[in-house]
């Protein structure tokens, strides 16, 4: 039997990704979960940094079990236009993750609170969120958060952070 037993390789930039930063070259693809203080840590120095990203939804329910309802809250702010905005949020006050923090942010924000909260318990949000995870499970992520590089370089967990 031939053929590798390794991961299969990160998903390019998709139609409908979250991407940050400069407009040029390829970006970094960073896999993470709003729970994860590395996470935040890695996130605010790429946001501050300039430099192109993406951002994709890893939440480790086992270890963060507020981190599948942070990642649907910011898809459902991402349906109004405000992801980035909400992504931050998030991150800058970790400790407060449950149902009425979140509804509060949204209206922060000046999202419609009844859509936010409907969009976030929706099938679509549902599946995006899924569909980031499995995407990094496929390529091999295993913690939070793990950063592909454009020259292929992968970092992982608090190393990732820097």
């Amino acid at each position: 039997m031939s053929g590798s037993l390794g991961s299969a390789p990160v998903p390019p930039l998709e139609p409908g990704d979250h991407v940050r930063g400069a407009d040029d070259g390829a970006p970094r693809i960073v896999y993470a979960d709003y729970e994860c203080p590395y996470c935040a840590v890695l996130c605010v120095r790429l946001a501050a940094g300039g430099e192109r990203w993406v951002f994709r939804h890893f939440p480790v329910r086992s270890k963060h079990p507020r981190a599948w309802a942070a990642a649907c809250a910011a898809e459902a702010a991402g349906l109004q236009g405000r992801f980035w905005e909400m992504h931050d949020a998030l991150f800058a006050d970790q400790g407060r993750l449950e149902d009425p923090h979140l509804w509060a942010r949204a209206r922060a924000l000046g999202l419609d609170v009844v859509r936010f909260d409907a969009d976030r318990r929706s099938d679509g949000v549902i599946a995006r969120v899924r569909r980031d995870f499995e995407s990094g499970v496929r390529a091999g992520v295993v913690t939070t958060p793990t950063a592909f590089a454009p020259d292929g370089a992968t970092t992982a967990g608090p190393e990732a952070a820097g």
